[in-house]
């Protein structure tokens, strides 16, 4: 990944912020269960679903960010629902961003919903992805040179 900002990703278990991870980072896209906050290339943190699904947790999610420059709220498109409260993204103090992911095996419809769980949980803008199409990554990319 070219961007000199430090990326936290924030979704609950199975919404694939670590295939994001790995494909950002040009890596094998390869499944495990992230136990533990993990720090990929010094510019990524990838995080414990179990962070945002757990109400106790979420603190852990507050003082992990502040080591991040850019919230990266991660949404599987073919989810029922969302794990997001309205509004969280103001108890951040930095830019959120919305990632959609797994749009390849996603209905319109589902896209679409995932859209307005990322909106509604304040998101200021949303990209729609899929690590294992390869799609949905320059216009990210490209957002996220421009605010370096």
């Amino acid at each position: 990944m070219k961007t000199s900002k430090r990326i936290i990703l924030i979704g609950r278990t199975r919404a694939g912020k670590t295939t994001l991870c790995q494909y950002m980072n040009n890596e094998d896209l390869v499944y495990h269960k992230t136990q533990t906050v993990q720090v990929v290339n010094g510019c990524m943190i990838d995080t414990p679903g179990e962070y945002l699904e757990r109400n106790h947790y979420r603190g852990a999610l507050m003082v992990t960010s502040t080591d991040a420059d850019i919230i990266f709220f991660v949404q599987d498109a073919t989810e029922d629902g969302t794990m997001f409260p309205p509004a969280y993204a103001g108890s951040f103090a930095k830019p959120v961003i919305g990632i959609i992911t797994k749009s390849d095996i996603a209905s319109l419809k589902q896209l679409e919903e995932a859209k307005k769980h990322l909106e509604m949980a304040g998101a200021r803008i949303v990209f729609v992805t899929s690590s294992m199409a390869g799609t949905g990554f320059e216009e990210m990319f490209y957002y996220l040179d421009q605010m370096s």
